[in-house]
């Protein structure tokens, strides 16, 4: 069996930064295992499988797919550098020529249109709610050290924490910097050992931008998950579904730029919508074309 496998690089337009993810065609479904071992093999913090719902169907001309997402480690019902990898693959290289692809997956449908060079994904949106600090205090001990904690909230939906970094304190020497929040190193054995409970699943830090800087990025973050295998994400679509819904109640604002500040680095754009839902847009670039051979 030969399948056809792409490496994108999301939510960037240079390779090498942004987040990679593996996209692989499907003309039939494998069994889990394989997929499992396929994502091992492609050793990315996710590898994706678009899969046609209809023996009919052409990764050309239709206008919807069944989309799965694994990582080295298991499978996640939510990946945004993989809808948007996945979505760059079919409209660039298969020269799909619908306005939206939709994709049937374990979060439900998604749609992905093109706008410009940018890729626009229509994402539920992850509302998180208030979390005492007291009952993770070892996670965020974890993750952020000494650095003063402004706000903590959990996402049920997605199992994801989020740790805002403090922005307003009276004293200059308590607000944290993106530099300090880029300097952060936590160990991925401390993270699990802290959250061994199942219910965190990733972990994310968030800080206020400054919009005095230019660019003008409403927040910064990052994003562990060695739950999952991957000590840290890039560039997380799937984090910026719980991020964009704090930082717009937070700002008041249902447009933001958002920057995560990984190694690699990635800018999406956030638009809060009426419907409960937020679109994440991004550019992509291909890497590596290739064929898998089992």
């Amino acid at each position: 069996m030969e399948i056809p496998v792409f490496t994108v690089d999301a939510f960037t337009n240079q390779v090498f930064k942004g987040n990679p993810a593996a996209v692989c065609l499907l003309q039939n479904e494998l069994q889990d295992q394989v997929y499992q071992k396929i994502a091992a093999e492609m050793n990315l913090s996710e590898t994706a499988f678009i899969s046609r719902l209809n023996v009919t169907d052409d990764f050309g001309s239709a206008a919807r797919f069944r989309l799965r997402w694994f990582t080295p480690k298991n499978e996640i019902v939510l990946c945004g550098h993989g809808t948007i990898a996945s979505a760059a693959v079919l409209f660039y290289h298969k020269k799909n020529h619908n306005a939206v692809l939709t994709f049937e997956t374990l979060s439900g449908e998604l749609y992905v249109k093109m706008d410009g060079d940018a890729l626009v994904m229509d994402f539920p949106q992850n509302k998180p709610t208030m979390q005492d600090p007291n009952e993770v205090k070892d996670l965020i001990k974890a993750a952020v050290g000494e650095l003063p904690v402004q706000d903590v909230q959990y996402c049920r939906a997605i199992s994801k924490l989020l740790i805002r970094l403090s922005d307003s304190c009276d004293s200059p020497l308590s607000r944290v910097s993106r530099a300090a929040l880029m300097s952060l190193q936590p160990d991925p054995a401390s993270l699990l050992h802290a959250g061994s409970d199942g219910k965190v699943k990733s972990l994310i830090v968030t800080l206020k931008g400054d919009p005095a800087a230019q660019p003008a990025y409403d927040f910064f973050s990052r994003n562990f998950a060695p739950w999952h295998g991957v000590p840290e994400d890039p560039v997380t679509g799937s984090s910026h579904t719980v991020l964009a819904s704090y930082w717009a109640a937070e700002l008041g604002k249902q447009k933001m730029l958002a920057y995560q500040c990984s190694s690699r680095g990635g800018e999406l754009h956030l638009h809060i919508k009426d419907n409960n839902r937020v679109d994440i847009a991004g550019r992509a670039v291909t890497v590596l074309k290739g064929v898998l051979t089992l």
